[in-house]
């Protein structure tokens, strides 16, 4: 045990998913940056009664990668939407058990989405961007299949930890974390 009552392994855990954690936020950053870039200079040239074409949907696709990579960071730091005041009128030995319950039910459902998501990246090939034609549409699809595995890494990290964790311990409910 660690000097916080935490496994050696659960501490690494912790440690993995907040490096990770920094990772998607840059990743968020980019997009971010680069929807305002975007949008900037759709603004500007329209302004300039010089239109450009793909700006509409550019910016569509930027607003759908940035909501479903922004879902994997805030799964990553346990910030998604929850009702905390009812799990903690469970028993501890209860809470628990609804805590790996619910876990596995979120990852079960996150690994079918990528499975059908990766899976529907081929028939989506043929198909292009109306405004971008070079650019395929499997490419544009591919954030569904792969913020659903970005997610998976999270939940199995936070599995793993209410596993290591001790029954009723710090960090080992599904209400801790969440807002």
């Amino acid at each position: 045990m660690s000097s916080y009552g935490v496994p050696p392994a659960a501490g690494e855990l912790q440690r993995f998913r907040a490096r990770y954690a920094r990772l998607l936020e840059r990743v968020v950053e980019v997009l971010m940056i680069v929807l305002a870039v975007e949008v900037t200079a759709g603004v500007l040239f329209r302004t300039l009664g010089q239109p450009l074409v793909w700006y509409d949907e550019v910016a569509s696709i930027l607003l759908a990668w940035l909501t479903f990579y922004g879902s994997a960071l805030a799964s990553a730091k346990r910030a998604h939407i929850g009702c905390p005041e009812l799990i903690e009128q469970l028993s501890p030995a209860r809470r628990r058990a609804f805590d790996i319950a619910a876990q596995l039910l979120v990852i079960a459902f996150f690994a079918l989405l990528a499975w059908v998501g990766f899976s529907i990246l081929p028939v989506l090939a043929t198909d292009a961007m109306v405004s971008v034609p070079s650019v395929p549409m499997s490419v544009v699809q591919s954030v569904i299949p792969i913020s659903a595995v970005l997610i998976l890494i999270a939940e199995v990290t936070y599995l793993l930890e209410l596993l290591y964790a001790a029954p009723g311990g710090p960090g080992s409910t599904l209400a801790d974390g969440l807002h």
